[in-house]
């Protein structure tokens, strides 16, 4: 994980440098007052964004935490809302739009489950199943597999079929 945050001054400057070349090549498309008019009210419109999207989110979670559901789904859509938000109210057209794609229902599923694949990866299976649920296990029957290191002791079997356990793997999304 350290190894990639070397990298964010560089995107940094990139994202600004991109920036400045839409805002110029869109400036001289519908000249540089209606660019300048567009990131301004894109700005305005993610301010006001940024309230409704943190406050769905806190109600999101609270109305989860209430009836005893796992909030993880709720957070990771609260945060998804708030980063377009961000993005809408972050000066600039190019941001501007990926900030407006995120909060449209279909893009914002996809990124909602690419956020919850990222904290899934980076938590124990326990926490994972307290913030999203339960998790959904692929059962195979057949000869079991030589794990590659061996198995935790008197570790109790998570699949019963019929009264005697077999083997099982769970399977995280997009790995098979």
């Amino acid at each position: 994980m350290r190894r990639g945050l070397r990298f964010v001054p560089l995107a940094l400057l990139v994202a600004v440098l991109l920036e400045l070349v839409v805002f110029v090549a869109v400036g001289r498309a519908i000249g540089f007052g209606s660019a300048l008019l567009a990131v301004f009210a894109a700005s305005l419109l993610g301010l006001v964004l940024l309230r409704r999207e943190g406050m769905r989110a806190w109600r999101g979670f609270r109305e989860s935490a209430q009836a005893g559901r796992p909030p993880g789904g709720q957070v990771t859509d609260g945060l998804v809302g708030l980063g377009g938000a961000l993005l809408l109210a972050t000066p600039g057209l190019l941001s501007a739009l990926v900030g407006l794609l995120l909060l449209v229902p279909p893009v914002r599923r996809l990124a909602r489950a690419g956020v919850q694949g990222a904290a899934e990866r980076r938590v124990s299976s326990m926490v994972a199943g307290d913030l999203f649920g339960p998790r959904r296990v692929r059962v195979r029957r057949g000869q079991p597999q030589e794990p590659a290191s061996p198995p935790p002791p008197a570790a109790p079997p998570s699949v019963v079929d019929g009264g005697r356990a077999i083997e099982g793997e769970i399977v995280e999304p997009g790995r098979n």
